[in-house]
């Protein structure tokens, strides 16, 4: 069993990064893209969390398809969060660096996201309950 402070960490900059993603949507900040990334990053510490509490191996990665894959080793049934997954996973590449396609950050993508971000994190944490890590 891995160290309930080390995945308690993890939850906490978790909420952070949604914390402030949700702080900034709701005081009517135009940076979506930025809040966009901010709920990526939330889901992706998410399941880290669930990887570093059931001692999963994985290496240094920001796919959440792919860290998504990693938790179904251990419970086959978040693979229910894929799509969650999808629509965030978009946020980290195209948010932070030039791209040479059109993107569409707006309030109600950022929403969409927000609620990804917030299954995710539901899901997890009843996870991470019946494992004793919360």
């Amino acid at each position: 069993m891995a160290d309930p402070k080390i995945v308690r960490e993890w939850l906490s900059k978790a909420g952070e990064d949604f914390s402030f993603a949700t702080v900034n949507l709701a005081e009517g900040n135009n940076f979506y893209a930025q809040i966009c990334f901010h709920f990526q990053q939330a889901a992706e510490k998410y399941l880290k969390s669930f990887i570093v509490a059931y001692d999963l191996e994985f290496e240094k990665m920001h796919n959440l398809i792919n860290l998504l894959k990693i938790c179904a080793i251990k419970e086959p049934s978040l693979t229910s969060l894929m799509d969650k997954c999808e629509l965030l996973n978009s946020a980290y590449i195209e948010t932070r660096y030039p791209v040479h396609w059109p993107t569409d950050y707006t309030r109600d993508k950022a929403l969409k996201m927000k609620e990804a971000a917030e299954r995710i994190a539901q899901t997890i944490k009843e996870w991470l309950i019946r494992g004793g890590y919360l």
